[in-house]
């Protein structure tokens, strides 16, 4: 028998979603003789203690009989159990600072540290993440800001609808003027946000449209890796070439600074793949874009007015156009930001829904069973030991 335990989010701002709803939990155990669900008590969970134990699920406080931990984000270095096997967002493929020091906790621990982020299907596709759900509240709040700045129409907030079908009955009558957006991106924050844009009823055009017409109703394009860069020398796209060697690659982007009225951004980032536009930008009197919903969420990353993450409660803070710092949202010479890194936890029940179906379908029953390929090219830390395939991080590993 394998004890699967569903741990409290120990990281602040607490996170409300879970890797299984209670649903879930009890259709494991009726289709399932070899797998029991153990629920760590909780009181901020999106799905409250009593829901699990409607569904037949233990709740209790102390996991140590589990052989698996799953959790959301990064876990504190005080709840971190020693010699357990767990899964969660960790945050450290790509050497991010802040969480070096849980890093070398988990080596420390003889931890088996498998990241969600890892998980892939073999042409490199992801199989799980909430970035659906990400790209339909950035949408919405993007579209909500620009609405703020402009006093054109209103929009209520996302967390205060139960659930993504309430959520779909706040746009019913809603007119909005003749903006024009351009959305970053082709993966799941992508679809999220072209779900928004067409319950919007938000027009898509192609970019050569876009960049050359004015429209007399609200439109939207889409630009993908291609859309976005070309070959310094050949100038074409090639995108497994693009992946491998991004500062080979410049971006196109530019144009469409003196076209959008809003960006909503999705595209992955790493320090190498260049940068939508620079900082100086902003101050050209011919730089249009006034709202930038950056969905993905990397400070200084794509898009360099990025300042750091914001917050659900406020989640809109202005950028000045000459001197670049941070102010108030919605000042007229500034730019306004969307960057919330939990966008995800405005519809957790919807989110958590969709996150736990990918994790039965494609990862549960080669967890149990002890391993997969995938699984294995998942696996960051086998017994407190970084594996082959993250070799790479045992610079990151050494103490400061």
């Amino acid at each position: 028998m394998i004890k699967i335990g569903l741990i409290r989010e120990g990281k602040i701002p607490a996170d409300n979603r879970v890797a299984l709803t209670p649903s879930q939990c009890k259709w494991i155990h009726m289709n399932s003789d070899e797998v029991r669900i153990i629920v760590q008590s909780c009181s901020h969970r999106c799905f409250s203690d009593k829901e699990y134990q409607m569904g037949g699920v233990e709740v209790k406080e102390d996991l140590s009989e589990c052989d698996i931990l799953l959790g959301i984000k990064e876990v504190p270095i005080s709840d971190l159990m020693a010699g357990k096997t767990y899964l969660f967002f960790s945050h450290t493929r790509k050497k991010q600072p802040y969480n070096k020091s849980m890093f070398r906790a988990i080596l420390d621990k003889g931890i088996t540290l498998i990241d969600y982020e890892c998980l892939e299907h073999d042409d490199g596709q992801r199989i799980l993440g909430f970035g659906f759900f990400a790209g339909i509240v950035g949408a919405h709040n993007g579209i909500m800001a620009y609405g703020m700045r402009t006093g054109a129409y209103q929009l209520q907030r996302v967390y205060t609808q139960k659930s993504f079908r309430q959520l779909i009955h706040i746009y019913f009558g809603l007119k909005l003027p003749h903006i024009k957006v351009v959305v970053t991106g082709s993966g799941r924050v992508a679809h999220g946000v072209l779900e928004i844009m067409n319950l919007l009823g938000i027009i898509e055009v192609e970019p050569d449209e876009f960049l050359s017409r004015s429209f007399t109703y609200p439109v939207f394009t889409q630009l993908k890796g291609q859309d976005l860069y070309e070959h310094k020398q050949s100038g074409s796209y090639q995108r497994d070439d693009f992946h491998q060697h991004p500062q080979d690659y410049r971006c196109k982007f530019g144009p469409y600074t003196r076209a959008a009225d809003i960006l909503m951004n999705g595209i992955y980032w790493d320090n190498q793949v260049p940068r939508l536009f620079e900082m100086t930008d902003i101050g050209n009197p011919e730089f249009r874009i006034k709202t930038i919903a950056d969905i993905t969420d990397d400070k200084g990353g794509s898009v360099p007015t990025n300042l750091g993450d914001s917050t659900i409660d406020n989640p809109v803070y202005g950028v000045d156009r000459r001197h670049f710092h941070k102010t108030a949202p919605y000042l007229p010479g500034s730019i306004d930001m969307m960057c919330v890194g939990n966008l995800p936890n405005e519809l957790p029940r919807d989110a958590s829904r969709y996150f736990g179906e990918q994790l039965i379908k494609y990862v549960l029953e080669d967890l149990v069973k002890g391993g997969s390929p995938v699984i294995e090219r998942a696996t960051m830390v086998k017994n407190g030991r970084l594996t082959p395939h993250f070799a790479y991080l045992s610079d990151y590993c050494q103490p400061d």
